[in-house]
């Protein structure tokens, strides 16, 4: 609930500071005091908008602040938390106005949006006066307020999962169809590529391969000769190792007559013939080697021709051309499996979409239950605020084809003012006075059922008396059992009912001598400046106002009396 308000520097207001406490509170006070300046300055906390001339002349900037204490699972902590704003403890609003028309937000000392602030605000307070278009006059809200009057959380969700469902299952499908619808057009083409390049069998790492093999056996051709003539040389006819053979034995068989001198000998030539043995084996291998088929090396080029050309064709790397037959031939498979999954999503959309329709039937049968039983309960709450002859109605439209998260039913209240008279929406049939009591008697009915905690009523009495004034005063005292109620009346039979009273009255304040601050704001010593101020009132100055307010300028003792009896009555 609201526990504290300060303003400064707002049109008339000064300073202000006002301590408020649960149940009704109303403020009273003559006419052209301040009663709607107060409210504004309260709006622009809420994040209303902002305006220059709102800023108290004289100043350069104007402020208010609005301290709320409210449970820890409210859901405007959920949006200031939203927002990265620090939720411990009360939620404080502050909105700073500039008299060059520039405004700055604040909830719990950090900036904010102004949008942020006022999704704050609605969370909290709610405001309803004889020329408010919000609140419950906009019908944008008169579906959630029935949902909430009948207790169908369980059923709206319901309704909002299957919905989901929908969505998905829609979604899901249309992206198969697309993809479907793109194979198609490419059909033709793919079985041919998937054809081509199935005969082509392309492998990663063939083109290099290919190309290697190409290049050995061109330059291989080229080397051959030399290759076979260093072979003849130490593995041929002409080879001098036969001759090498046959020193070695000559030299053994005179080792014995001069070792010395001979073994040397020998040990180098083992060497040399080792080495000869070694170099014809390499030389064998690499003659080898070079040794191809001429029909080889056609079909080397001829492949790898192939491979190039389909490279070029497709415009991609040929080590990725076994890739991409492997995606062609998938989508091919995908083109082939796709009516059968288009079958198959498409019962699921039907399944999902048979789901939404139950679950919209059993939302909506409970709308048409709650909508009577709502139209019952406020309908009981009307004669007595001079509105018998009137009637109150929850039009449902159906949309059968909507698939909203909300359900298929459209809700919004209507009026009859008067019998014989054509019903309809609430806000253009209603005259001001009339839609202001149709408002009160649904928050009476729908009390604790999703309210902002703190709800302001203003002047929804006016041109009311007597018995009027009294049942909207009674309705306002059970409201204020459920919710914390503040309510700006000209009634005497509603304020004798607030169980705190604010009375609002402007006066005449002079500038103070010596006051630099003053004299440069205009404010002189001895000049006069209109202030609004607000006193809260105790038991006999509450009985004073109640009786100005019955009698008027003058007040009587008759006047005395009778607001003393307002206030006995009011306690009974």
């Amino acid at each position: 609930m609201l526990v504290q308000l300060a303003i400064r520097d707002i049109v008339l207001i000064d300073k202000l500071e006002l301590t408020f406490s649960a149940g009704l509170t109303v403020l009273t006070g003559e006419t052209g005091a301040g009663k709607s300046i107060l409210l504004d300055a309260f709006a622009l906390a809420l994040g209303g908008r902002g305006d220059g001339g709102l800023v108290r002349h004289g100043e350069a900037q104007g402020g208010v602040t609005a301290v709320f204490d409210v449970a820890a699972d409210h859901p405007a902590r959920a949006i200031a938390a939203a927002a990265e704003i620090d939720t411990d403890g009360d939620l404080i609003l502050r909105r700073s106005q500039f008299a060059d028309g520039r405004t700055r937000a604040f909830v719990n000392d950090q900036p904010i949006g102004v949008q942020t602030m006022r999704a704050i605000g609605a969370a909290l307070v709610e405001i309803h006066g004889q020329h408010d278009d919000r609140a419950l006059a906009d019908s944008t809200t008169h579906r959630a307020i029935l949902d909430a009057f009948g207790g169908l959380q369980g059923p709206l969700a319901a309704v909002a999962a299957a919905a989901k469902r929908v969505r998905s299952a829609r979604s899901v499908l249309s992206e198969q169809r697309a993809r479907v619808e793109a194979a198609r057009k490419e059909a033709d083409f793919l079985r041919h590529a998937v054809e081509e390049l199935a005969t082509l069998d392309p492998l990663a790492g063939e083109e290099a391969t290919l190309a290697e093999r190409r290049t050995l056996m061109q330059q291989g051709e080229k080397v051959a000769r030399e290759l076979n003539e260093a072979l003849d040389l130490v593995g041929g006819t002409s080879s001098v190792v036969p001759h090498l053979s046959a020193a070695v034995r000559r030299l053994e068989r005179r080792a014995a007559q001069v070792p010395s001198l001979v073994e040397p000998s020998i040990a180098a030539l083992d060497a040399a013939l080792t080495a000869l043995d070694e170099a014809r084996s390499a030389l064998d291998a690499a003659v080898l080697a070079a040794e191809f088929d001429p029909r080889e090396l056609e079909r080397v080029e001829e492949r790898l021709f192939a491979l190039r050309a389909a490279s070029r064709k497709y415009s991609v790397p040929a080590d990725d051309l076994a890739a991409l037959r492997a995606r062609y031939e998938a989508d091919v498979a995908a083109l082939d499996a796709g009516e059968q999954a288009l079958s198959g999503l498409e019962a699921e959309q039907a399944a999902a979409e048979v789901a939404y329709g139950a679950a919209a039937k059993k939302l909506g049968d409970g709308r048409r239950r709650a909508a009577k039983a709502l139209d019952a309960a406020v309908q009981a709450e009307l004669p007595p605020l001079k509105l018998d002859g009137a009637r109150f109605i929850t039009q449902l439209s159906v949309d059968e084809t909507s698939r909203d998260a909300a359900g298929t039913e459209r809700v919004e209240f209507w009026a009859q003012t008067n019998p014989g008279t054509r019903a309809g929406p609430m806000m253009k049939v209603a005259s001001g006075g009339e839609l202001s009591r149709f408002m009160l008697a649904l928050k009476v009915v729908l009390a604790g059922k999703g309210s902002a905690p703190t709800l302001i009523f203003d002047e929804i009495d006016t041109g009311l008396g007597g018995a009027v004034a009294d049942a909207i005063g009674a309705r306002l005292g059970r409201l204020a059992a459920q919710v914390q109620v503040v309510a700006v009346t000209h009634a005497p039979q509603v304020a004798a009912r607030a169980g705190t009273h604010f009375r609002i009255a402007k006066d005449s304040v002079r500038g103070e001598a010596g006051s630099e601050k003053r004299a440069a704001k205009g404010a002189a010593k001895g000049e006069e400046r209109v202030t609004t101020r607000v006193v809260g009132l105790a038991a006999e100055a509450r009985r004073e106002e109640i009786a100005r307010m019955l009698a008027g300028a003058t007040i009587t003792d008759e006047a005395r009396a009778a607001a003393a009896r307002l206030l006995l009555g009011a306690e009974g």
